[in-house]
């Protein structure tokens, strides 16, 4: 989900008209309907106030859920199944998968570095 997604959806969770959102953080409804569906970022000062009028972090509004910022960074379907998978494990178990895969990472990261 895009910013501009996140930002039209909480505003109707809200029962904000794009006017009243607008008004709420010193926007034109031109620029608030720029950042709702042209992909136009906000700067620090209206992310502020959004996340306040919200009742939410600017970090949730930016990025969203734990899950979306996952599936957003991460493309592969199955790793996304796995590490779904991996969260209902017990804390022991997830310690020991998150410890092997850091192992392996660390492993990768020497043989590129001996490439050099």
């Amino acid at each position: 989900m895009t910013l501009g997604e996140r930002i039209q959806q909480l505003r109707k969770e809200k029962r904000l008209t794009q006017a009243a959102l607008a008004s709420n953080i010193s926007v034109s409804v031109a620029q608030l309907t720029r950042y709702e569906t042209q992909g136009v970022q906000p700067n620090a000062d209206a992310l502020k106030r959004m996340a306040m009028v919200f009742g939410i972090t600017i970090d949730y509004l930016v990025n969203g859920t734990t899950v979306q910022k996952a599936e957003s960074a991460i493309t592969d379907a199955k790793l996304i199944g796995l590490f779904k998978e991996i969260e209902q494990l017990d804390a022991e178990d997830r310690s020991v998968i998150s410890k092997l895969i850091e192992a392996f990472a660390i492993k990768k990261q020497m043989e590129k570095m001996l490439k050099k």
